[in-house]
């Protein structure tokens, strides 16, 4: 009896440990692409004429990079369903930025953030997401 006490223990505490480390990869995850997407919806947000085509364009290929870092890891732990609505925006943003259609790809940005916004509280370890 005390041996399995012990190992359910072990496992309880595990299982902790285990979520807070994915908690905090995806926290850091979700805050740099936010970010990055913040500064380019400050860009896009100017008049038409006045947005920089080029910080844009680098802006977007920022963020792919650092979510295809990450992509993979986050994979083990988060839905798959989840994480392709963020690539299929990503790349959606990455089309309109490339027409420089500033409206539709701030449409498209603003999908991202919220998406990203949802994978964040729906994978937070609070009592209404175990229930």
């Amino acid at each position: 009896m005390y041996k399995q006490l012990i190992i359910c223990i072990i496992i309880i505490v595990l299982i902790f440990i285990g979520n807070a480390v994915t908690q905090k990869f995806t926290d850091e995850t979700i805050y740099e692409a936010s970010s990055i997407l913040n500064e380019l919806r400050n860009e896009i947000i100017k008049e038409d004429d006045e947005v920089n085509y080029e910080f844009a364009k680098k802006q977007v290929n920022l963020i792919h990079e650092k979510w295809d870092k990450r992509y993979e890891k986050l994979a083990y732990f988060i839905e798959h369903d989840e994480l392709e609505k963020v690539e299929t925006e990503l790349t959606g943003l990455r089309g309109y930025i490339e027409k420089q259609e500033y409206t539709e790809a701030l449409a498209e940005l603003d999908k991202s953030v919220y998406i990203l916004e949802h994978i964040n509280q729906k994978n937070d370890f609070k009592l209404k997401n175990i229930f």
